[in-house]
């Protein structure tokens, strides 16, 4: 068996360390007030990540191309996590969304279980029907009617950032698969239409909308969280005001340890902070898409690029949500937020990366 490609491996394990030793800074008073334990989620988080290395190893030790096999089988379970998790007395309210499954004091998140499969279903339907895929009707409309009832059910949660990665990471893929242009500016189109609609049957996101555009219209309220980030973001400076030093952290931010964790990043570390986190994501990223163009097996080479897409989006948008460039969308910066569901799904992700890796 061909060795992995380390230089991934590398980056992952550093960002993840890193994300562990911020999220105890950005928790630990917090978690002191609340728990009397200023390292729970340290040990937590730390759990989280033995977990997921080990079944990254495990993951990368498997062939790939079993997941081909068994893509039809893997979607439905995700389908069927998705289903229950919405049934009342099934799913765990948590920040207005019923997103998960509580089990003790933690809790799993099918929806990001459904980010993982819908990609290998994606990579299986891409690859195997190559030729059907310049039809419109017959190649590409099956494909997103699958996206589509996958962001149905994950809005009835509801939790619209996850959704509109999932739709985001499918039009990636059909991207790279050669769908004529001329489609993209309609479903576009089409996006944009829709996203204004389901904002107008929400007024929560009518009033996420309206702080995003100015917070002071309710800075206790929607707005709040918008502006303490930033308020956390704007004294970093250069060297930023020292690990484990930010103000922002004591119950100002709230929950700084999950989305907001970059925004302490910035406050404690300054720029250095943000070149390092930087460097490290496009590390990652570009030796993904590295692996993807080298691998000649096309199963292989869309289930890198959708994987791919799906963290560089996410990441992006998380970031773009803390610098106040888009109205908050509850989405996770990967492997550094704090969250079980998220690292382990991100590690297992990069497990199959690295297998692909083997094979190039």
């Amino acid at each position: 068996m061909k060795k992995i490609d380390y230089k991934l491996f590398i980056f992952v394990v550093l960002l993840s360390l890193f994300g562990i030793l911020m999220i105890y800074s950005a928790s630990s008073i917090w978690s002191e007030y609340k728990f009397a334990d200023e390292f729970r989620y340290l040990k937590l988080q730390g759990l989280y990540f033995i977990i997921g290395m080990i079944m990254l190893y495990i993951v990368s030790k498997v062939d790939y191309r079993k997941y081909l096999k068994k893509a039809n089988i893997i979607l439905g379970i995700c389908f069927l996590l998705l289903i229950l998790v919405i049934i009342p007395g099934v799913g765990t309210i948590r920040n207005g969304s019923r997103s998960w499954f509580g089990i003790g004091g933690m809790g799993i998140q099918p929806s990001e279980f459904m980010k993982l499969g819908i990609i290998i279903f994606a990579a299986k339907y891409l690859s195997s029907n190559t030729k059907e895929i310049k039809n419109i009707v017959k190649g590409v409309f099956p494909i997103l009617m699958v996206a589509a009832l996958a962001f149905a059910l994950i809005m009835l949660q509801p939790d619209l950032g996850t959704g509109a990665i999932i739709l985001v990471s499918i039009i990636g893929l059909l991207f790279v698969s050669g769908v004529n242009m001329s489609f993209f500016i309609k479903i576009g189109a089409i996006g944009l239409l829709g996203l204004a609609m389901l904002i107008i049957a929400a007024p929560y996101r009518i009033r996420r909308i309206i702080s995003f555009i100015n917070p002071w219209t309710d800075p206790l309220g929607s707005g709040f969280q918008s502006i303490q980030s930033l308020y956390a973001i704007g004294p970093g400076g250069l060297l930023g005001m020292g690990l484990f030093n930010s103000v922002q952290k004591h119950f100002y931010l709230p929950e700084p340890q999950t989305d907001f964790i970059f925004s302490i990043i910035s406050e404690e570390l300054g720029i250095l902070g943000i070149l390092i986190v930087s460097i490290l994501f496009i590390g990652i990223f570009y030796r993904c898409i590295k692996i993807a163009i080298k691998c000649d097996n096309l199963f292989g080479k869309y289930l890198v690029f959708g994987i791919t897409f799906q963290l560089a989006f996410q990441t992006l948008l998380n970031l773009a949500v803390v610098v106040g460039l888009v109205p908050i969308t509850g989405v996770t910066l990967p492997f550094l937020s704090y969250g079980g569901s998220s690292l382990i799904l991100s590690l297992i992700s990069m497990g199959i990366v690295l297998n692909v890796s083997r094979d190039t």
